[in-house]
């Protein structure tokens, strides 16, 4: 995918803004049926070939789409960095989580930085991808890791702004109910590591809209709320209360909500297709 998203980089270098919004749109659209198209057709017919091999490749590629362990590892690698004082390493390794400049960020920022990143993949890496698979299966599961990877690459300001346009846009219309689902599960999860429900809840209801995205803003309120700290993007937005200091220690507590909260989600996941397959049978 990555190749692909430079040849189109380079295809597109040197034309108009309206050209790259075409190029980026069929992109995305080309990349979607490129790999959701054979998956729906591999899955079928291993369902007519043997059943165990229909679960086991269904599962493994299910398993693609989901990036919490690489988030989770990312995570404590900086975490360690922090403890070690070893700044430019640590900002170094935040590159892989943030698109930010990080290169001017001192510690509590780069504790915020990390926090923010777990928030908001907790929705992108798990619930989203679920979210998909339940709608419309693995095919579905694996349109949305397209589109989300596209926007990763390209779709922020910059450079690639009109060429990642419609990934961004379409990323934003994908993750409208994942990410208000993820942010109430979230504060759930800090009820259930002993934290405050509807503290968190209130500072969910109170900041999500001061980020640019009308998604990521959900999911790192309920992180600021359910820490009782404040995260800060300079010159763009702050989140939550300054009642409880950044530390390494909070990227931790950070990456326990996480889990906590994909648990709830495959729980209730697992609970609806086994209502549904009841229904249908």
């Amino acid at each position: 995918m990555g190749k692909f998203t430079s040849l189109i980089e380079r295809l597109t270098r040197g034309r108009g803004s309206i050209a790259q919004l075409i190029y980026g749109a069929g992109a995305v659209l080309l990349a979607i049926g490129f790999f959701a198209i054979p998956i729906y057709f591999l899955l079928a017919y291993l369902r007519e070939l043997s059943q165990a091999a229909y679960i086991i490749v269904g599962a493994l590629v299910l398993k693609s789409t989901f990036s919490i362990r690489e988030l989770r590892r990312v995570a404590h690698e900086v975490k360690g960095l922090l403890i070690a004082d070893n700044f430019p390493r640590a900002r170094a390794a935040m590159r892989s989580l943030v698109s930010r400049d990080t290169s001017g960020l001192d510690k509590p920022l780069l504790v915020s930085a990390t926090v923010e990143s777990v928030a908001e993949n907790t929705c992108d890496s798990f619930v989203s991808p679920l979210f998909y698979f339940i709608l419309f299966g693995l095919p579905g599961a694996i349109a949305y890791r397209v589109v989300n990877t596209f926007d990763a690459m390209i779709g922020y300001h910059g450079k690639y702004e009109h060429l990642g346009k419609f990934a961004a846009r379409l990323d934003d219309a994908l993750n409208f109910l994942p990410a208000r689902l993820t942010s109430l599960m979230m504060a759930v999860a800090a009820f259930l590591l002993g934290k405050r429900f509807l503290a968190t809840f209130r500072v969910i209801l109170r900041d999500h809209a001061k980020t640019e995205s009308p998604n990521a803003g959900w999911t790192m309120s309920a992180a600021a709320g359910a820490l009782d700290v404040q995260l800060e993007k300079k010159g763009h937005y702050i989140l939550g209360d300054a009642n409880s200091l950044l530390l390494p220690e909070t990227i931790d507590a950070s990456l326990r909500i996480m889990g906590i909260t994909a648990l709830l989600w495959g729980l209730l996941c697992f609970l609806v297709e086994v209502v549904y397959l009841a229904f249908v049978s």
